[in-house]
């Protein structure tokens, strides 16, 4: 059987969530398929994630001309595929997609975006996403994370059959135990150790929503001063954080970690992880917390609702009410045996539907039908398995 190549092509400024999801689908794909992946620089950031995928055998090509330098990026990455000779390139994000698509056309590579959702954040973003949103017309397939994103390119002129639904994966450990080594190391952050611990992970920027999860952890804190809040990552916002924080007087019961690429290690240690987001795709942090048996208080925003059952692994809240997320919150914290429900029935919906080798399942057949003729008729039959 023929070996064809797979590239992905992306701009990778950390080893985080979608990095995790381009490692996962390659190393679940059959031998049949072989991976490469190539990024832009992005100052040099980009070595987190290439390093990674070296040290699981692939090939990884730094990209060196980045913006606004167009025309060497054009040819740089013309020159890197006529090279690499892949027979699918995979573009993730709004960079990889916009100047994807223009070399990959023209040398005649199948090309396929990967759309996970869009921030807003700035107007510069704005500008780009509404760019790609026009350019996603032209992609022989687009795969949506969510059923929800999938409606949001639909929107933005896609056709219905080229475009597919195929969620995000997670590591499922067949056996895992809390570590009490980092269960330790988190209460050692505290002035005073907490007897419960609620974490949240993800870029400090306004779409993320931890304004209003400080707030929450206020009331939490109120009406239980033991609690503590863990916060990973970093952004723009870590500064008017630490204000907020300091402004409800939470210094000490709400800490600011930083960004951390292996927090996954912390979450079978925690007591609740919150999701207060305005917009998402479909998180990968609820995905690998349920991996791990622990539940989730998230917004009904993007495709969370389709991986948190509402009173079944998780609670979901409207977006932007503190005291929705609070009390349930509360609920949880409050409630040792319903938290252990709802972290059993959450590992056991990831080991069901979330595995990486499912996933690669669907990523194999819209592969194999754009490579194969023949198979177009299934792989067209894939676009109208998950609704949207």
């Amino acid at each position: 059987m023929r070996q064809h190549t797979i590239a992905h092509l992306t701009a990778s400024q950390f080893h985080g969530g979608p990095e995790r999801q381009m490692l996962g689908l390659a190393g679940a794909l059959p031998d049949c398929f072989r991976t490469a992946f190539l990024s832009f620089a992005e100052g040099g950031r980009c070595e987190a994630f290439l390093t990674r995928a070296r040290a699981f055998g692939h090939r990884a090509i730094a990209l060196q001309h980045d913006t606004p330098h167009f025309l060497r990026m054009a040819r740089e990455l013309s020159d890197r595929l006529q090279r690499l000779r892949p027979d699918v390139l995979c573009c993730h994000g709004y960079k990889s997609i916009i100047f994807g698509h223009r070399v990959g056309r023209a040398l005649g590579i199948r090309l396929v975006a990967v759309s996970r959702g869009w921030t807003a954040e700035s107007p510069r973003v704005r500008l780009y996403e509404a760019i790609e949103k026009r350019v996603l017309r032209k992609f022989d397939r687009i795969v949506a994370v969510s059923s929800s994103q999938a409606a949001k390119v639909a929107r933005a002129g896609v056709a219905p059959s080229a475009l597919s639904v195929i969620r995000n994966a997670v590591n499922v450990p067949t056996n895992y135990e809390v570590d009490d080594t980092a269960r330790d190391f988190l209460a050692r952050r505290f002035p005073v150790p907490p007897t419960r611990i609620v974490g949240a992970a993800g870029r400090l920027s306004p779409e993320k929503g931890f304004m209003v999860l400080v707030k929450a952890a206020a009331q939490v804190c109120a009406s239980d001063p033991s609690v503590g809040f863990v916060l990973w990552g970093d952004g723009p916002m870590r500064d008017t954080l630490r204000r907020a924080i300091a402004r409800h007087h939470l210094e000490g019961r709400v800490l600011l970690e930083g960004f951390h690429d292996d927090v996954q290690r912390f979450f079978p240690s925690l007591d609740v992880l919150a999701l207060p987001s305005f917009t998402e795709g479909l998180p990968n942090v609820v995905l690998e917390s349920l991996a791990v048996g622990t539940p989730v208080v998230a917004t009904s925003v993007g495709g969370t609702p389709e991986i948190v059952d509402d009173g079944v692994n998780g609670f979901l809240v409207p977006a932007g009410d503190a005291l929705a997320m609070a009390d349930r919150l509360n609920v949880l914290l409050n409630d040792d045996r319903l938290r252990q429900r709802f972290g059993e029935n959450g590992r056991a919906q990831a080991q069901t539907d979330y595995g990486f080798e499912h996933q690669a399942n669907h990523y194999e057949r819209l592969f194999e039908g754009l490579l194969c003729p023949s198979r177009q008729a299934s792989t067209a039959k894939l676009a109208t398995v998950s609704p949207f």
